[in-house]
């Protein structure tokens, strides 16, 4: 994937970019993504992918004028727009899938094939997603993967977590882009969304791991429940972080939309 650079009216907005075939648009979750995430690489096989960062992610400049929830969803429409997109595959994992949920409320008309992955958005007081500005580095893997040890080696890198260069890097990039994400997520991911989603038009495949610990997989049913043209695929043996752990079965359930 290669990374670019496109102008919306506010900011201007880092994006990786790659593979042919029809334009499909990913929007990440709060922990960013890389231009070698295996998702990515898996889409790219049948489509153009575009991979916009949410300012203050990456190397991306920061923008104070996205303030809330609905200055996130037209600030990626206008991202869409810049590119010359029209009617893109719309796909967001986590924080992304509560966005790209919310572009696809918001402008129906415009949104004709949409996946949400493990999406935020919905809030059930009996099964309360969990805390991520609350939770330690060394608790992440067990939170985010079926396989906390395979994940922590995914998060990580090999690098060595006790490093105190390491260590500083990761809290400073960390708190930059979870300052970006709370906007929406702090102090719960929820923001009306469940009182728009019947305007969702867009032919919908909602992916959920098994395994999910941040964001349980009772949501699913929420979201599939609320979404009129909406097909649920389950994924066995993954947790939140599903586009890593099994993103060949991810590429599968978005292949469903054409």
């Amino acid at each position: 994937m290669e990374l670019k650079t496109v102008e919306t009216p506010h900011v201007a907005v880092r994006y990786l970019l790659g593979g042919q075939g029809p334009a499909l648009v990913y929007l990440h979750g709060a922990g960013g993504i890389a231009a070698d995430d295996p998702l990515l690489a898996e889409l790219a096989k049948a489509h153009t992918v575009y991979a916009p960062l949410i300012p203050g992610y990456g190397d991306s400049e920061e923008c104070p004028e996205i303030r809330d929830m609905l200055d996130f969803t037209l600030h990626t429409a206008d991202v869409v727009a810049a590119l010359g997109l029209k009617d893109p595959i719309l796909v967001g994992h986590s924080m992304g899938g509560m966005i790209a949920a919310e572009m696809a409320a918001l402008a129906p008309n415009d949104v004709s094939r949409l996946a949400l992955i493990a999406p935020a958005g919905l809030w059930d007081d009996e099964h309360p997603i969990a805390d991520l500005f609350a939770t330690l580095p060394f608790e992440m893997p067990a939170l985010l993967f079926h396989d906390a040890v395979a994940g922590a080696a995914m998060l990580t890198a090999g690098r060595n977590v006790t490093d105190p260069n390491f260590l500083q890097t990761y809290l400073v990039t960390n708190a930059r882009q979870l300052g970006m994400a709370g906007r929406i997520l702090f102090p719960i991911p929820e923001r009306g969304l469940s009182q728009r989603m019947y305007r969702i038009k867009a032919r919908t495949v909602i992916v959920w791991g098994d395994s999910d610990r941040l964001i349980p997989p009772v949501y699913a049913h929420g979201f599939k429940k609320g979404i009129a043209r909406a097909e649920l695929v389950s994924i066995p043996e993954a947790g939140h972080m599903v586009t890593l752990e099994k993103p060949g079965l991810v590429a599968e359930a978005i292949a469903r939309l054409g």
